[in-house]
């Protein structure tokens, strides 16, 4: 015969309760985890010691668009949005997630959206806050080409738009983001003239934000690697 074997229930419930604690997080109509949103954020401050500027200019309710400078190989857009998040008090997205399994699954969690022009249009009309990153380069002090498609969909959106220049060191601590005043698109100009007008003005606002700092380096996933091993101090 088989044997039953009756536990407390008080040590049964205290296990159920602590499991629930663990297991159970907020997921937002976006996918986002705040929990595993705030432990990101809290090991990316652990690894570098992270300074922003100019959050004050950010939208603190509805939409805004922020767009930083990347390089090669970049987690640009991942830092910054973890960072803006912390300072700001409002979820912050990022655009440009993958849409492959394990990666693409994690970068949703922690805020990631696709890079399609219709799901940034979504949730900017949704009042969401979001980071977009240049195309990559390997020189840290110019800036890649803005894809205007997605800047399109804050024209149409009437969302403010924000450069911020992003400066990493891959092997030592420090970490800057520099938040400028929104970019305004060209009044006289209607349609897709409209959105390239403007990409090309944000390109050139994040050209003199590098040109004012000292050389800024994006981080690389070879950045996560703990300073013991990869020789910062």
């Amino acid at each position: 015969m088989a044997q039953v074997i009756s536990l407390p229930v008080q040590k049964v419930a205290s296990a159920a309760a602590s499991a629930t604690a663990v297991t159970t997080w907020d997921v937002d109509d976006w996918g986002r985890d705040a929990t595993l949103a705030r432990i990101a954020g809290g090991l990316l401050r652990l690894r570098w010691n992270v300074a922003v500027g100019g959050q004050e200019r950010l939208p603190a309710e509805g939409p805004g668009l922020v767009v930083v400078n990347a390089r090669h190989f970049m987690l640009t857009p991942w830092i910054a949005a973890l960072a803006l998040g912390h300072e700001v008090g409002r979820p912050v997205r990022f655009v440009g997630r993958p849409d492959t399994a394990p990666v693409g699954a994690l970068a949703r969690r922690l805020g990631g959206l696709l890079d399609r022009p219709d799901e940034v249009a979504s949730a900017l009309r949704d009042g969401q806050l979001l980071v977009v990153g240049a195309a990559g380069v390997f020189d840290p002090g110019k800036v890649g080409e803005i894809d205007h498609r997605v800047i399109g969909a804050a024209v149409r959106t009437s969302t403010p738009v924000f450069p911020a220049a992003v400066s990493v060191s891959p092997i030592g601590r420090s970490a800057r983001i520099e938040v400028a005043d929104a970019v305004r698109p060209p009044r006289r100009r209607r349609g897709p003239f409209a959105e390239l007008e403007l990409a090309d003005r944000l390109e050139a606002a994040l050209g003199e934000l590098l040109d004012s700092s000292a050389a800024p380096r994006t981080g690389t996933p070879l950045d996560w690697i703990p300073l013991g091993l990869s020789g910062g101090r």
